[in-house]
């Protein structure tokens, strides 16, 4: 079994002069990215690695999470603003070692890809996710497949979709 958790960079500040890919995250963004590595240690989602664009806010938002020494994190200039089509090749492309894989990017390529990759779970969370993929959001996917090049299109689970108002709703 293959588990990949899709996390959408937290929210974001869009100074003035700066250039998208050095936008850092803003107060809630950096609240957010605490708030959701809290609930994936809480719930034993430590990934074994992590593909994270090379984004200040995605940096910001997985620096955030206070991942374990022993997490492997590899920047892939490829995730940056990348389609569904990419960024299912760099996923297909791991090696088995990582049977746990987190992909940290933007919109609206991550959201895309998580609509291109589930065909099954729970009906209302399926439905929440394809309404919306907000900052912060995670999204939680199974194979049956024993490889990471054997994923492919409508091949996944949904095992849960949270974001951090949902998180913070639940826990209030």
């Amino acid at each position: 079994m293959r588990r990949l958790l899709l996390l959408r960079h937290a929210k974001s500040d869009r100074p003035a002069g700066v250039a998208d890919h050095d936008r850092p995250l803003d107060e809630r963004g950096i609240a957010a990215a605490r708030l959701m590595g809290g609930y994936l240690a809480r719930h034993g989602l430590v990934p074994d690695r992590v593909l994270c664009s090379p984004s200040r806010r995605t940096r910001e938002t997985l620096a955030g999470m206070a991942w374990p020494a022993a997490v492997k994190v590899v920047y892939e200039d490829r995730l940056y603003m990348a389609t569904p089509k990419t960024i299912l090749s760099v996923i297909c492309a791991q090696d088995a070692s990582a049977a746990t894989l987190m992909v940290i990017g933007h919109n609206p390529g991550l959201h895309e890809t998580a609509e291109l990759l589930i065909a099954a779970g729970d009906v209302a969370l399926r439905e929440r996710l394809r309404e919306k993929f907000p900052t912060g959001a995670l999204a939680v996917i199974d194979f049956a497949a024993n490889a990471w090049r054997r994923i492919h299109d409508r091949s996944g689970r949904l095992d849960r979709y949270v974001t951090p108002r949902s998180i913070a709703a639940a826990t209030s």
